[in-house]
């Protein structure tokens, strides 16, 4: 009966509370790595001039696709995909902080990150991106696949495991 009360723990305002703070800030490393993983990418690719592209793709959401011309400013696209980027992966990080909180174990977190990572690249690329930004349509979409299913989504789920140990809401009460 431990193990069964153990899975089906109801979640506490401390939970939620641990979720949207640790979410937010799991979503910040997340984003970084999958940042990260996305410029090398892109460089390895494409070229070294092509490192930054992925920051004018993401930048030309708020400023237009008129950021992705070369003779646009690298650092006005480049600052501004910044902040979308990360803003995105706040919002991202808080709903899987959320759904964490129900969590329990490193394959729980780790499997469920990498499925909402999933979902996210299947949303935003097959249903927002054609409609909205069609520049990303342009992408290599097995990249795409890897950077949201482990680049963003299990390291999501890693870093918010680690600190669900951390937090002792690891242990059953």
């Amino acid at each position: 009966m431990e193990y069964r009360e153990y899975i089906h723990m109801p979640l506490t305002p401390r939970d939620m509370r641990w979720g949207l703070r640790q979410g937010a800030i799991a979503g910040i490393v997340a984003g970084i790595v999958f940042a990260a993983f996305e410029m090398i990418v892109s460089a390895a690719m494409m070229g070294a001039e092509a490192f930054f592209m992925p920051l004018r793709m993401i930048g030309a959401i708020a400023l237009g696709a008129e950021a992705l011309d070369p003779g646009y400013s690298l650092l006005t696209a480049g600052i501004a995909g910044l902040i979308v980027h990360m803003v995105l992966a706040i919002i991202y990080g808080v709903i899987f902080g959320e759904i964490g909180a129900a969590l329990r174990g490193p394959v729980a977190f780790i499997g469920a990150g990498s499925i909402f990572g999933l979902v996210l690249w299947l949303i935003n690329f097959y249903v927002i991106a054609p409609i909205l930004f069609p520049w990303f349509l342009d992408a290599n979409p097995l990249v795409q696949f890897i950077a949201h299913t482990f680049f963003f989504g299990a390291v999501l789920g890693y870093y918010l495991w680690k600190s669900h140990q951390r937090s002792g809401l690891e242990q059953p009460l």
